[in-house]
């Protein structure tokens, strides 16, 4: 057991503009070198770039594209008796928000663009309609959990 003190989840402002705590997390990911104002306008961007496209609440599609993208199970590494298995898992929601916003902005960054601000939006666009990386990637950890479902016995 540790003798640290446990640690206080301070947790997360909202967003200035959207007053949405899932939007700040997403802005957090997506900056790099800490610069979060850099990160704070191509995220701003890319949802009033949504709003002009479909005539609808940018926080809304925003939303939306991420619930498209979390996955529900994915599989992990098990080893028993020399043998390794992979174990499918269901995922804690925490987890599930963090993968889906992970490949959403991984997606945009390898996609092919003009600026991320555009990339960022197309893949949002994407993820809201089921199609795009982001969510192919999801499609294929759901894939790969229902291939080694008849090892869900080793789960720990």
């Amino acid at each position: 057991m540790g003798r640290k003190k446990k640690t206080v989840d301070r947790g997360i402002t909202p967003d200035p503009k959207y007053n949405s705590v899932v939007v700040s997390k997403f802005v957090n990911r997506m900056m790099w070198e800490g610069k979060r104002s850099v990160g704070l306008r191509i995220v701003h961007d890319a949802l009033g770039l949504l709003q002009s496209k479909i005539e609808k609440e940018p926080l809304e599609v925003f939303l939306k594209a991420i619930d498209n993208v979390k996955p529900m199970i994915e599989v992990k590494s098990r080893r028993v008796g020399g043998a390794t298995y992979q174990v499918p898992v269901e995922i804690r929601e925490s987890r599930r928000e963090a993968l889906g916003m992970r490949w959403i902005i991984k997606a945009a960054r390898t996609r092919s663009g003009h600026s991320m601000r555009d990339r960022l939006a197309a893949e949002l666009m994407d993820a809201y309609n089921n199609t795009g990386t982001a969510f192919k990637k999801k499609e294929d950890t759901h894939k790969m959990a229902e291939a080694n479902r008849a090892f869900a016995h080793y789960r720990w």
